[in-house]
């Protein structure tokens, strides 16, 4: 089984859902898990307003610490990452630097013309995931 996860999360609804099951397998397999979001925020955009990056950095921390938090409840060890940049590269910068053995992460599943406006980290991560990537559909949260 594996022996170190990294979860992904970017806080949403389905990230929560994709959490628990991140949670319930690495204390079922004995896994130090990883839990790592990441801040993509463009120049432009600090430059409009600045010392949101900070902010957004602060409450991404606050986040990924709950979560460890929640971890350590369950009796699993845990450890926060929070990168800046692009998730879809940090999430497997992340994943080399940890040495994991699997990257878990939610998705919303999101179709034609959604897909295309918003892409997929999901689907970047697994074209280039050296590991395996576990994949937490929005649909299996609705149904549990």
């Amino acid at each position: 089984m594996y022996k170190k996860i990294l979860f992904c999360t970017d806080g949403s609804a389905n990230s929560m859902c994709a959490q628990r099951e991140a949670i319930k397998l690495a204390k079922e397999s004995s896994s130090t898990l990883y839990v790592m979001t990441s801040v993509d925020l463009t120049e432009e955009f600090e430059a409009l307003a600045p010392g949101l990056t900070e902010k957004f950095e602060k409450q991404s921390r606050a986040m990924v610490e709950g979560i460890v938090a929640e971890a350590a409840k369950e009796g699993v060890k845990a450890e926060g990452v929070v990168k800046e940049g692009e998730a879809n590269v940090k999430i497997l910068e992340a994943a080399r630097e940890k040495g994991v053995d699997a990257i878990m992460m939610g998705t919303h599943g999101r179709k034609g013309f959604m897909h295309t406006v918003m892409g997929s980290v999901v689907r970047r991560v697994i074209a280039e995931a050296f590991v395996p990537v576990i994949v937490i559909h929005s649909k299996y949260c609705a149904v549990k």
